[in-house]
């Protein structure tokens, strides 16, 4: 095997944007890092199922809603 093919693989902690933290192996940084989240599965409406809305832009909405509005049931 070649030397210096790798990543240096170590432990970082994690904060999460409550401030909870973990511990995981990452490349990230250097041994003993922190990696600060902006978003995370506590806050992300991915996870969270929050505010789901579909932007009109354009127009599209409306015009699919004009073209196909016969066909859904209500």
């Amino acid at each position: 095997m070649k030397a210096d093919t790798h990543p240096d693989y170590h432990f970082i902690t994690v904060t999460l944007t409550d401030g909870s933290t973990y511990q995981t192996r990452s490349t990230y940084g250097k041994e003993g890092d922190t990696l600060n989240l902006d978003i995370d599965p506590s806050t992300h409406p991915a996870w969270t199922g929050g505010n789901q809305q579909m932007l009109d832009r354009g127009g599209r909405v409306s015009r699919f809603n004009n073209k196909f509005g016969g066909f859904i049931k209500k």
